[in-house]
């Protein structure tokens, strides 16, 4: 068995020309456009393990270890990336194992920094088959794209690793023939990422039935730092995987905490019936309507609430604000002491006013808000029969509640 660590060469200025998982030179390679914090992009799983394949069929044809490769991303662009191991087998030619070492840029995914192991080799088979090593999870659930039971290796990634086999078979097949000794070829490609299955604690996978590892995805190669479009991705993706449960109640979280008392609340609900939506409350809501489902249910802290009721459905902190006048008019006009509208005019934040509200007994004034709430709701989602809106404390006390 050879083994070689191949390590980047640099230019006489230092700079070193192959950067897709160099963590200070990512980015120059990709000629993406600077955003204003100056945020890297990254690559994918799925792209590495795309130019982990045809790493492997280029060291066979080339019988050495490489050290870089150069692919085209599902995006249409150009990449090379850096060889962290690349092994030949003397015994086994048309067998060929390499690693990348995923450089997620700023995006702050747990995969960042993971090493992603293509094992290829040539059968007599044609076509691509998967398989998943250690740390790549397999799919326990229906509603991901993929059958039950199949390695965790989404669409777009197999078809473009399938393109790097085709693209080298059609220009290589004199070669394989011969190597081979057959007519039909075909290749195994297994996938591994050392502590997959330790990382994937950190996801939601094995909610979305995705066991024991990792997924390998992305549908354009690369890792937009804090992209919207993949978290707007993986909310889509739950409640797909929900009603394929013959889930018919969704539980729209705005975080963790707030999903965490909404399970203890809402405990004969399934797991997947739960989706952490973020800031993204109007798309969710909308694409929850979409669906087949017969209840929606808004589940949240005042922070976020304050803001919803105000029909502010993407309620990041940065782009809104609380309004504390809109919440001494809701206080006022169901009836609240003009003693407790006046603090709420003086609150420094929306949990204290929840605080003051809770303090002088007032608790009409969260179901004044959860009404609030449940009007503009109800304006995005044509669908369900059914929606409902909890407010909870920040002790996972169900508050509030109002409902269509």
């Amino acid at each position: 068995m050879e083994t070689q660590q191949v390590r980047p060469k640099a230019d006489p200025d230092g700079i070193l020309p192959i950067f897709a998982n160099s963590h200070k030179k990512l980015g120059f390679l990709l000629e993406k456009k600077s955003d204003k914090k100056n945020l890297r992009t990254g690559f994918t799983t799925g792209a590495c393990a795309q130019a982990g394949v045809k790493a492997c069929l280029l060291s066979m044809l080339e019988n050495r270890p490489l050290e870089s490769v150069e692919i085209v991303l599902p995006i249409g662009r150009k990449a090379k990336f850096l060889l962290h191991r690349a092994i030949l087998f003397p015994a086994e030619p048309l067998t060929a194992e390499v690693s990348i070492i995923k450089d997620g840029g700023d995006d702050p995914d747990c995969t960042h920094g993971a090493e992603i192991i293509t094992h290829v080799r040539i059968v007599e088979k044609s076509g691509i088959q998967f398989q998943r090593g250690h740390g790549v999870g397999w799919i326990s659930k229906p509603g991901l794209g993929l059958p039950v039971g199949d390695p965790a290796i989404n669409p777009v990634p197999r078809r473009y690793m399938e393109k790097e086999w085709t693209t080298f078979y059609d220009n290589n097949r004199d070669w394989i023939e011969e190597k081979s000794g057959l007519k039909q070829n075909g290749i195994v490609v297994t996938l591994s990422i050392p502590n997959g299955e330790i990382l994937s604690r950190q996801t939601l996978n094995s909610r979305l039935g995705i066991l024991e590892g990792l997924s390998i995805l992305g549908t354009k190669g690369i890792v937009v730092p804090f992209s919207t479009s993949a978290y707007r991705a993986s909310i889509t993706q739950a409640m797909d995987v929900a009603v394929a449960r013959g889930i018919d109640t969704l539980v729209l979280t705005t975080g963790g905490q707030s999903e965490k008392f909404a399970q203890a609340i809402l405990s004969s609900l399934p797991e997947e019936s739960f989706i952490q939506i973020g800031d993204f409350s109007g798309f969710s809501i909308r694409e929850a309507g979409k669906r087949p489902v017969k209840k929606i249910i808004m589940a949240g802290l005042m922070g976020k609430f304050s803001k919803l009721a105000m029909g502010v459905t993407q309620t990041h902190a940065a782009g809104s604000q609380v309004d504390f006048g809109f919440l001494a008019s809701i206080a006022r006009e169901s009836g609240a002491p003009d003693t407790l509208v006046g603090s709420i005019l003086q609150a420094n934040t929306a949990r204290h006013v929840g605080d003051l509200v809770a303090e002088a007994g007032f608790d009409v004034f969260f179901e004044a808000l959860c009404k609030r709430i449940l009007v503009h709701l109800t304006k995005i989602s044509g669908h369900p029969p059914s929606i409902g809106v909890m407010l909870t404390d920040f002790q996972g006390k169900k508050i509030g509640y109002a409902e269509s």
